[in-house]
């Protein structure tokens, strides 16, 4: 079917019950011939709309749009014909809504046509090239990125759940429109949860208050926002809510007498001073907020006195602080309660003016003044960049309206610098809850921070190297500490110095996820530079340094460092600086490499090595209960220089008056054995005597920065892999890493290698070796 046609013979009869008006008009001046019955002309009042209501209407589609609209509702209605949903409608009903929800807020035709086809990948056999076929690359764009999105699965495991985090937070970087289009999609499915089970309404109202109630903040959708956040309240604390509902009803009347007595002398000041006000009215506040502002305060419902608020919508910026001067002059203002987002705009771009005022009856009420441009983007947030756009492409991606999402940039950006999924999800949450504070540069220009940042996030924020040459910080003026917390407005200036560096103290502090991964990058490049330098210099001790730097650039060097486990010579010579390999193996292999000879006497330290094999003409193992095979009925120990565990070639030494000692391959102690000491055994897979596998001693030395938790981290790890630990010591220095010596029960070499990178994987986590 082109995309021009109508609809075809076979198509089921439009059910007009289900096509609100917008639509049927749209059909209409497509062409259907459909019923259109007239809208009174005083219609704004009997539905309660004011005069900004009726200025905020979606702006008529031209006859391309509207048959873009059009076509894709009919392909939707066409697809869920005979589809049902909970609630026992029919599933188109769900499409039209998701589209009229984003027709309210301006949005573009590809954007309803997606609203009417977000489903239709999903729940039928149509595919995402035949959408781009009929409807063009952006709406398949936007459709594609909406079924990729309802994928995700938030309840799930904390690595799951990084993960789809950080594809909710790439789709939306390509195209910011398919998260709005699916907060569409959530907002409808909240409005009629109560069809589905309450296991699944829960999980589903606690994902939406989590994630999307805040997205819809951070975009400044402040219609969808607090719908969301009601409707999740109502089904998360149903008690709380209905508590809430029925107090606010039963203060109505009172609410609207006092309300209504004060917007009547704010409109005979606001005329007397020749003040176009576009509305005055007074509205109660959603019921969330009252509820978090209880809990916040602690405090009863009937102490809190800013139930309602007032709106105040005028022309000009002028007037707003011209209305904010005759509100103060009827009434009390209240200190330390006025807000100016007009001059410092939140991060989702919300502009106006808040303050709190003593009443005509002396209680407390709120005053919000704001402009109607201003007011469209409280409401619409990004989608009154498409409703009033000033110039260019409306819809453009990210990087067009790269300034007014900076929160974004910082989210995509962590998903380089924060390896743990832990700390990764906390940090988007504190970065989608939590408002931001407002600090100026000397020359003036807004820095916004994370609610108590200090100092030390400021740098970092300028510039990486301003951070890590910090050495002192002047706020309005006067020397601080650097753990100061910085309030809006606070005027911040850096003293940097040529030879200062960070702090591992500075880690306690810092509140911003970019300054401690910076942080800690500079720990890490800093010791590691350090341990190159001094396994360097114990090579030149060893092999003199009269042709050192060629050897250390051939391809011998580079297959020491492959065999040793490492992925380039820095590596290997950082590891031997630092003691994790020693120089003795290094400089063997060196010239084993050099001479292409290759002696079992030297075997790679590796995890990875496989097993030396028992000879065929060895006695068979009759102890099933015994962890080596070959010295059955021998008296035998694990040897305590090297602790071998299965996994890890093994040789056994005839010792005197001891029995078998079994050593790992590669221990230094073999070198110079003679080889009729020597015997030839090998890992028997297999339990002790209680059916439970045996477990072997390994000391892990691990180095880390001294933060408080940072053992519990690394032990929840260990519990994690079924590792019991059977002695625990830290060593702490002041301002260097503290040190974990750490003796464990391990099976074998795959569960230390797993436990291991797991371990690593640890943001403050700098090193981790194995000692004997």
């Amino acid at each position: 079917m082109p995309a021009d046609a109508p609809m075809p013979a076979d198509a089921p009869p439009l059910d007009y019950e289900v096509i609100p008006e917008w639509l049927r008009s749209c059909l209409v001046l497509n062409g259907r011939d459909l019923p259109s019955p007239a809208i009174p002309a005083d219609a704004s009042r009997e539905t309660g709309e004011s005069n900004l209501s009726v200025i905020a209407r979606p702006a008529p589609l031209s006859p391309e749009d509207n048959r873009l609209i059009c076509q894709a509702f009919e392909f939707a209605y066409c697809l869920h014909a005979g589809q049902r949903r909970a609630s026992g409608e029919p599933y188109i009903c769900h499409p039209i809504a998701v589209a009229g929800l984003l027709r309210d807020l301006g949005g573009s035709a590809a954007m309803i046509a997606a609203g009417f086809l977000h489903d239709v990948v999903e729940d039928t056999a149509v595919t995402p090239a035949e959408i781009e076929e009929r409807f063009g690359a952006e709406v398949r764009q936007l459709v594609e990125g909406v079924t990729k999105l309802s994928k995700l699965n938030f309840a799930s495991k904390t690595e799951s759940q990084a993960e789809n985090f950080r594809r909710m937070f790439l789709a939306m970087a390509q195209d910011i429109r398919v998260i709005v289009v699916k907060l569409a999609d959530r907002l409808h499915n909240m409005r009629t949860l109560e069809h589905l089970r309450d296991d699944k309404r829960r999980r589903i109202a606690l994902e939406t208050r989590e994630i999307f109630a805040p997205l819809a903040n951070r975009l400044g959708i402040g219609r969808f926002k607090w719908e969301l956040e009601d409707l999740a309240f109502k089904y998360l604390e149903p008690e709380a809510y209905r508590e809430i509902q029925g107090l606010v009803a039963e203060k109505r009347i009172d609410r609207e007498s006092r309300l209504a007595k004060a917007i009547a002398l704010l409109k005979e000041r606001l005329n007397g001073a020749g003040i176009n006000y576009v509305d005055l009215s007074g509205r109660p506040k959603h019921l969330y907020s009252i509820y978090q502002k209880m809990q916040r305060q602690q405090k009863s419902f009937h102490e809190i006195y800013d139930i309602a608020a007032i709106r105040i919508i005028v022309e000009t910026t002028e007037e707003c602080y011209r209305t904010l001067a005759i509100v103060h002059d009827a009434f009390r203002p209240i200190p330390g309660r006025f807000k100016d987002y007009i001059g410092l705009p939140k991060p989702n771009q919300y502009q106006s003016l808040h303050t709190a005022v003593i009443g005509l009856n002396g209680r407390a009420m709120e005053v919000q003044i704001r402009t109607i441009e201003m007011h469209y983007v409280a409401e619409y947030g990004i989608a009154a960049h498409w409703k009033y756009k000033e110039t260019g492409h409306s819809n453009a991606p990210l990087s067009a309206k790269e300034h007014k999402f900076t929160w974004l940039r910082q989210l995509l950006d962590w998903q380089n610098d924060l390896k743990d999924a832990q700390e990764y999800l906390d940090n988007v949450k504190d970065n989608l809850f939590h408002e931001d504070v407002y600090v100026f540069t000397p020359r003036g220009d807004v820095i916004s921070l994370a609610r108590q940042a200090t100092p030390v996030d400021f740098a970092y924020r300028i510039h990486t190297e301003v951070g890590n040459h910090c050495a002192g910080a002047k706020v309005n003026g006067r020397l601080v500490p650097l753990d100061t917390e910085l309030r809006n407005g606070d005027i911040v200036e850096i003293i940097t110095q040529k030879n200062s560096h960070p702090s591992l103290g500075w880690l306690n502090f810092v509140v911003t996820p970019s300054a401690r991964n910076r942080i800690r990058q500079w720990y890490k490049r800093s010791h590691r530079d350090e341990n190159i330098a001094r396994g360097r210099e114990l090579l030149e001790r060893e092999l003199g340094k009269n042709g050192l730097d060629a050897l250390l650039k051939s391809a011998p060097i580079q297959a020491v460092a492959e065999r040793c486990n490492y992925h380039s010579t820095e590596d290997l010579l950082a590891a031997l600086g630092y003691g994790e390999v020693t120089l003795n193996l290094v400089v063997n292999r060196i010239r084993d490499a050099v001479s292409g000879e290759r002696t079992s006497q030297v075997a790679a330290p590796s995890l990875r090595d496989e097993p030396i094999q028992v000879s065929p003409g060895q006695r068979p193992n009759f102890d099933t209960h015994s962890p080596i095979a070959g010295i059955e009925g021998l008296m035998h120990h694990i040897a305590g220089c090297c602790n071998p565990i299965p996994g890890e070639p093994i040789i056994g030494v005839v010792t005197r008056g001891r029995g078998i000692s079994i050593h790992r391959h590669d221990c230094e102690n073999l070198e110079h054995l003679e080889g009729d000491r020597l015997i030839p055994v090998s890992w028997n897979a297999c339990q002790n005597s209680n059916g439970r596998p045996h477990t072997y001693p390994v000391t892990l030395q691990i180095e880390v920065i001294d933060r408080v938790g940072i053992l519990k981290d690394v032990l929840a790890r260990l519990a994690d892999n079924g590792i019991n630990v059977r002695h625990a010591e830290v060593k702490t220095h002041h301002d260097r890493p503290a040190i974990l010596n750490l003796c464990i029960d391990v099976r074998d070499c795959a569960q230390l290698e797993r436990t291991s990178i797991q371990i690593k994987k640890l943001s403050d986590v700098l090193n981790l070796r194995r000692v004997n």
